[in-house]
């Protein structure tokens, strides 16, 4: 990320300390981050490294017990509830492993879920363009493939035009080729809406279309890569 730019979100030695009883555990120690504008980064880490804890906590879905998130100029880790809740709503769209689709509405119909209480929403007819599934807007979950249905999800996520985009494990439940279609979704809308983008993964080889990969270990980023040019989703395997 070139020092020039302001990031559109950065940390400073962000913890998390979980308590049961007498037992802490230390999800988070110290983190230091930024992005910039439209970067996208992919987050490596082994189960318990304390990556999912950190997604939450920049995109306002959990609270730090010390340090900072900061979304440009605003602290967001000083904010009441209220606040938080219209962080969230109005900058972040979040993609998880699990669609979290409405089985009762269709495709379009879920998008427009997001669309209705979003300041600057884009069409769901726009939003499912930009993944792909521009004919496939009337059907319902239960008629879409499961890498279709992440790719609503990501059209739900995006059609607030959010400045962040969060994205925890979004092909850890499709094979290889399918996983491919999604990846090549997020890309697409990385370029197209300029959200910074963050895509928390397992799989080692999805870090070849990344501007930057952080790799989490024992709550700490331990290692940070850069690639000098990007590999295309259709480009890698797994």
């Amino acid at each position: 990320m070139s020092s020039a730019v302001a990031p559109v979100i950065r940390t400073r030695n962000l913890t998390k300390v979980y308590r049961t009883g007498a037992t802490e555990v230390h999800a988070l120690r110290g983190v230091d981050f930024s992005a910039a504008p439209g970067e996208f980064l992919v987050i490596l880490g082994p189960s318990g490294s304390g990556k999912s804890t950190f997604l939450n906590i920049v995109g306002g879905l959990d609270r730090a017990s010390s340090g900072e998130v900061w979304f440009g100029e605003r602290e967001i880790t000083t904010l009441e509830d209220r606040a938080l809740t219209r962080f969230r709503r109005d900058h972040v769209g979040f993609v998880f492993q699990f669609y979290n689709l409405v089985p009762s509405l269709t495709a379009a119909e879920n998008v427009e879920l997001v669309t209705e209480i979003a300041r600057t929403p884009m069409s769901a007819q726009t939003a499912l363009e930009l993944v792909g599934l521009s004919d496939r807007g009337h059907h319902f979950p239960a008629e879409l493939s499961g890498g279709e249905q992440q790719r609503v999800a990501i059209a739900r996520a995006i059609a607030k035009n959010p400045e962040i985009l969060l994205c925890d494990e979004p092909t850890g439940a499709l094979d290889c080729a399918t996983g491919i279609r999604v990846l090549e979704a997020l890309t697409q809308v990385n370029r197209a809406i300029g959200a910074t983008t963050l895509v928390i993964t397992h799989n080692a080889a999805i870090r070849e279309i990344a501007d930057r990969t952080l790799r989490f270990a024992d709550g700490r980023i331990v290692e940070e890569t850069a690639n000098a040019s990007r590999k295309s989703p259709g480009e890698i395997s797994w």
